[in-house]
């Protein structure tokens, strides 16, 4: 079946060579322009792009548009950056505008490629996000090809880390924004937790182009993210479960210290169970009750601390605090804490201060954020390999795009040893070699610790390290590359410095260059035989002003590197050295694709041994005796194409059970990722709508209907309702003191006309505060309210989703599917956020008193008296509500320390008046 399909590919080509011969009929179409708009001036080949707007409005697509908008940008490039773009870019730029991956080779100009699209897709005047991997790129290339978008008068606009957020706002209101893949997705999520539409920056989702995109898309998919903040104290939460532990016998719960898990018994969980009901931290039934999850979580985390973390092995204890233990090195580590609660539970077993847990309190996967899109493109060296992944969770399709020339680059067969040893043996042979011919190398690692043992080997070998933050360190190459002595130099590349990296390795080109490089995914700029052109020109003559002098120093620049580049080639190109196999072959493909850039010569060659982690994973104990019987020497590699295959497929195997893992992650983010979007949709209308009056008045009614059908059975008689629970609700939820005992003596009376009585009651109240206060004041306050307080909830129910998530694959033991079972847990957990949403809102708004206060007066201003908010629940941080409605707080200077009576007021979390440093709810309030 293989042949056949091979054959059927050599008589009809592949379905990519067919899409790529449709798209170069669209190249000759902006070729046939090119002469047109060559003679046009500055001013006219600018005015085309309102002409292409206009036309948009008129309602041509911008499909239509494609030829004429390309040829106008290819004209801009070549006049403004001396850049004119080749055809197979032309396609590129088709690709990534119809929403898919453009596979183009290292050196075939992808950042270029970009400015088709980009510009095309700007004339909608929706904004164009175009993402990179690093701020320093971001800002790079929003100058570099900036200058083509401005001289055709788009706006460009750059996001970076440090902006304020009215720089951010700017930047997003730009018709070209770039940034990197965080700055997007944390802007996103910090427009979520916005009180105002008009202080959130981002200003919509239209059309993301992705550079690196396998890099953005897939390996840092993983980590998800996510902004967090202290909990409030909940101290004595976690001492009344540390009390629990000691009352446990070991047939209460099993330990496995192998794997540092600890679980309660069915004997345990009994116990436990009637522990927390005369605690009253139970609710509903049972402990395992979904509602009961963040409980459970925390006992097992408290189980952990006293039965498996050792004091002075595993933490110690040191002026006040429990401070952790490294594990490897035996060192403290102070700072550092244990996450989901185990610290706090620590804290409780030791009897120190409990600090505050961090709470997750917004977040999302890259996956989820890049969904958001309209439309979504990317672009590459490398995707093809990620292909299914690629169209399985983000619908694109990846199209490999033909290089300008033909790939001259030589790639070798891997060399198999048998040790280590013999391995960096070979390599440091094989850089030797290669240094005396004056050929660039550039050796690629997987690991930092790695990149440093073979520069240990070097230096044994007579090499000097330069440091890569120098930008001379590659002098002594460009000035006599013959010299042997001067030349044995070689740098080490780490992700520590951006920009100075770009310039390193646009240096890597130098003949008898030897870079070492960890990652060379991402970085941004070309390994250029004989040096970059650009860079070198900055360098040397960034401070000489324009004239005769610069330009004749410019062409001595050219001509240098003309010479270096003539050595270098003469010598075979850039020289790729691969340490060992990466488990992607995707990695291993950015690192050959440094070699062979527009039709150089190149060679690439991966040097492994037996003792590497992938060959030990595909069975190295059978290889080694095999080889040992066949009479391999030391020093001798085993080289066949077979081994290339077989490495493919164990490289394609790891690649599939990565793939499964991150689907299957991202199918229980899903689920929190559609609660998501409902909540934040909903906080978006709340906040742009002028009035929630309407929205508060339904909870209130829903409320009461609830309280109501909880204490009053359907068709149950007076005597069976509970009317004592049901009036000590209303007086908590509702501020209500009314006699429903009395109402359940009346004859004939039902669970109708107590809620119709609860209502009338209810909206009067809020109905003479409407007049009493104003209806915009109220209308304010009731919006800071709701929002508030559903983002208390809503951070509280990521907690618990958390936490679910963490132990619902227990589920599958019992044969039941772990997803599903999450999904349901999910759902139930929503919609009790949501009872609770309606309940605390109504309990706030009833409670909420305005009280006029005398304002000091302003000069020049008239006396207009503000407001000030007295609230009884300060958990959902209504204090800031009283601010935003206008509201101000009497003032702390009235206040005496020593005279309680002068105080008023006071925020359950504010500082006490008294002077002691604590929450007012920690000290006096305490005793109130």
């Amino acid at each position: 079946m293989a042949g056949l399909g091979a054959l059927a590919r050599k008589l009809f080509g592949s379905a990519n060579d067919r899409k790529i011969k449709q798209l170069r009929t669209t190249v000759d179409q902006i070729n046939a322009l090119e002469g047109e708009l060559q003679a046009l001036s500055d001013e006219e080949l600018r005015a085309r792009t309102e002409t292409f707007r206009k036309e948009l409005a008129d309602g041509k697509s911008l499909d239509d548009l494609l030829a004429p908008a390309f040829a106008t940008v290819r004209e801009a490039a070549r006049r403004v950056l001396g850049q004119r773009h080749y055809d197979v870019q032309m396609i590129g730029g088709m690709v990534l505008n119809s929403g898919e991956i453009a596979e183009m080779r290292t050196g075939e100009g992808k950042t270029l490629v970009a400015t088709l699209a980009v510009y095309l897709n700007a004339l909608t005047g929706k904004g164009v996000h175009v993402v990179t991997v690093n701020d320093y790129l971001a800002s790079r290339d929003s100058e570099w090809m900036g200058r083509i978008y401005r001289f055709l008068g788009l706006t460009v606009g750059v996001i970076v880390h440090g902006l304020s957020d009215e720089e951010r706002r700017v930047a997003y209101a730009a018709d070209v924004t770039y940034g990197t893949n965080n700055e997007f997705g944390f802007d996103y999520l910090r427009d979520n937790m916005k009180y105002d539409p008009g202080s959130m920056v981002q200003r919509g989702h239209y059309f993301a182009i992705v550079d690196e995109v396998d890099s953005i898309l897939i390996d840092e998919a993983r980590t998800p993210l996510i902004i967090s903040g202290p909990l409030e104290d909940r101290s004595e939460f976690y001492n009344t479960v540390d009390a629990f532990i000691p009352n446990l016998v070991e047939e209460d719960y099993e330990l496995d210290e192998k794997q540092r898990s600890a679980t309660f018994t069915e004997v345990g969980n009994e116990k436990l169970d009637n522990l927390l009901r005369e605690a009253n931290l139970l609710k509903g039934d049972s402990l395992y009750d979904v509602e009961n999850v963040s409980v459970v979580h925390h006992l097992q985390q408290a189980l952990k601390a006293h039965k498996l973390f050792q004091r002075d092995r595993d933490y110690i204890v040191r002026g006040g605090e429990v401070v952790i233990i490294d594990e490897f090195t035996g060192r403290m580590m102070p700072g550092r804490r244990f996450s989901e609660g185990l610290h706090q539970a620590l804290e409780a077993k030791e009897h120190v201060s409990i600090q505050p847990e961090n709470q997750t309190l917004a977040s999302i996967t890259f996956q989820n954020y890049f969904r958001l899109y309209d439309k979504l493109a990317g672009m590459t060296g490398t995707a093809s390999t990620e292909a299914e992944e690629f169209a399985d969770i983000y619908g694109l399709e990846v199209v490999e795009i033909p290089t300008n020339l033909p790939v001259k680059r030589v790639d070798d067969d891997d060399e198999v040893y048998r040790t280590v040893e013999e391995k960096y043996n070979a390599i440091v042979e094989l850089i030797d070699d290669c240094k005396s011919r004056g050929q660039p190398i550039l050796v690629g690692t997987t690991s930092i610790e790695k990149s440093e043992l073979l520069a240990e080997r070097l230096k044994k070998a007579g090499y000097k390290q330069v440091d890569v933050t120098d930008p001379d360190a590659f002098r002594p190459l460009a000035e006599n590359p013959s010299d042997s002595r001067k030349a044995k130099i070689f740098a080490v590349l780490n992700a520590r410095y951006h920009e100075q990296e770009a310039s390193i390795i646009a240096q890597a080109g130098l003949p008898g260059a030897v870079t070492i490089a960890t990652n060379m995914a991402g970085r941004g700029t070309d390994i250029q035989l004989g040096g970059n052109v650009e860079m070198r020109i900055e360098k040397e003559l960034g401070d000489l002003p324009e004239g005769e002098e610069r330009s004749a120093k410019e062409v001595e620049i050219k001509a240098d590197i003309e010479r270096l580049k003539q050595k270098a080639l003469e010598a075979g190109g850039l020289y790729v050295i691969g340490t060992e196999r990466h488990e992607s072959r995707r990695i291993d493909n950015q690192l050959r694709g440094r070699s062979g850039r527009q039709g150089d010569p190149g060679h690439s060659r991966f040097f492994l041994s037996l003792q590497d982690d992938l060959m030990r994973i595909f069975g190295s104990d059978r290889m080694d005796g095999m080889l040992q019987k066949l009479g391999l020497q030391e020093g001798e590699a085993i080289v066949h194409p077979w081994i290339n295959k077989a490495l493919a497929k164990a490289q394609q195997k790891v690649e599939a059970r990565n793939f499964d893992i991150r689907k299957n992650l991202l199918k229980f983010d899903d689920v929190m990722n559609d609660q998501r979007k409902v909540v934040f949709d909903q906080r978006i209308e709340l906040m742009q709508g002028s009035a929630v009056t309407e929205t508060v008045n339904e909870m209130r009614h829903d409320v009461i209907d609830d309280l109501v059908s909880r204490h009053i059975p359907e068709k149950a008689y007076p005597e069976q309702w509970d009317v004592e629970g049901l009036q000590q609700e209303v007086r908590n939820i509702l501020n209500l003191d009314l006699p429903v005992s009395d109402w359940a003596k009346e004859e004939g009376i039902a669970d109708e006309e107590v809620k119709e009585r609860l209502t009338k009651q209810a909206n009067s109240i809020m109905a003479r505060k409407v007049a009493d206060y104003g209806d915009s004041v109220m209308q304010q306050v009731e919006k800071a309210v709701l929002l508030q307080t559903l983002d208390h909830l809503w951070r509280e129910h990521l907690a618990n989703l958390d936490h679910l998530r963490s132990v619902i694959g227990f589920r599958g033991y019992a044969q039941r599917d772990p997803l599903q079972e999450y999904k349901t847990e999910a759902f139930t957990l929503f919609e009790a956020m949501l009872a609770n949403l309606r309940q605390a809102t109504t309990a706030q708004l009833m409670r909420l008193e305005l009280v006029r206060e005398p304002a000091p007066q302003m000069p020049g201003e008239e006396d207009l008296p503000p407001m000030e908010a007295h609230h009884v629940n300060a958990s959902t941080g209504v204090d800031e509500i009283a601010q935003q409605a206008g509201a101000t707080l009497a003032s702390s200077a009235e206040r005496d320390p020593e005279k309680p009576e002068t105080w008023g007021k006071i925020g359950r979390n504010e500082q006490c008046p008294c002077g002691s440093g604590k929450k007012f709810k920690h000290c006096h309030g305490a005793l109130a």
